[in-house]
């Protein structure tokens, strides 16, 4: 059952994000599990490693920060209905690794959507940047983009053979309008796509090779029966798989 985690209205101002995380991509980093083929429906189950917690909050589409909870692209990834995704298992399982400090997530991904649509200058860029910068401001520290996209990229010969070359673009142009020339990123490799071009662009994922980027392979995590999105179970895996990545390859001393 879905739970409610209230925080008094006095602390909505007194949190302050000491680790933020910025969470993009396409629907399985949105979240699609729980959600219901047949009438688009989530089921509101949201698993104990998915719980609210007081020290994990979230910016909202209205660039606020409230208390983070599933589904936690609810009000970012607007066309679809979006259930659980990786991002608050991942949360939960970095936060006791760095001393419950406060850690920030913001969501910025969206479903359906080509890695080309997250060029520099595109919308969905552009909005991703500008809510980096905006969390910036609480004087916290972006300590990894997380990223989970591709499955878009499978349709055709030409998008798959162009996706390593516009990921590598894309991890440069975000350090550089961030200013963090050595941002941590984690890609998930796809677990789904169109099966013609699926391994092109896990191929390409696969053989990112550069500082500070890493990869896990959704490979192998349950679908549901869309033959697409990771389930509900599968989404908390990957949630743990990434935080694991990320404490083992990408976190230091200096950052808890």
């Amino acid at each position: 059952m879905e739970t409610d985690t209230p925080i008094p209205e006095q602390d909505q101002f007194s949190l302050i994000p000491k680790h933020i995380f910025i969470l993009s991509g396409q629907s399985n980093m949105a979240g699609r599990g729980g959600v219901s083929k047949h009438n688009h429906h989530w089921d509101g189950v949201v698993p104990p490693d998915c719980q609210p917690h007081p020290s994990i909050i979230r910016l909202s589409a209205k660039l606020n920060w409230e208390l983070a909870r599933e589904p936690l692209h609810g009000d970012i990834d607007t066309r679809k209905v979006c259930g659980v995704g990786p991002g608050m298992s991942f949360a939960n399982t970095v936060r006791e690794k760095l001393g419950n400090q406060c850690v920030g997530m913001v969501p910025c991904a969206v479903g359906g959507t080509a890695i080309k649509e997250w060029a520099r200058g595109q919308h969905l860029y552009e909005t991703m940047v500008k809510r980096s910068k905006e969390s910036m401001k609480s004087q916290g520290e972006i300590k990894a983009l997380l990223w989970y996209q591709g499955e878009s990229d499978t349709l055709s010969a030409h998008d798959a053979e162009a996706y390593k070359g516009n990921m590598e673009r894309l991890i440069h142009n975000v350090r550089e309008d961030l200013g963090l020339p050595s941002l941590p990123v984690i890609q998930v490799a796809i677990a789904s796509g169109d099966e013609r071009y699926i391994e092109k662009v896990r191929e390409a994922q696969l053989g990112i090779d550069l500082p500070n980027v890493v990869c896990v392979d959704a490979k192998g995590l349950v679908l549901k029966e869309d033959h697409l999105h990771l389930t509900t179970e599968a989404q908390v895996k990957l949630g743990h798989m990434l935080a694991d990545a990320f404490l083992t390859h990408l976190s230091s001393p200096s950052n808890a």
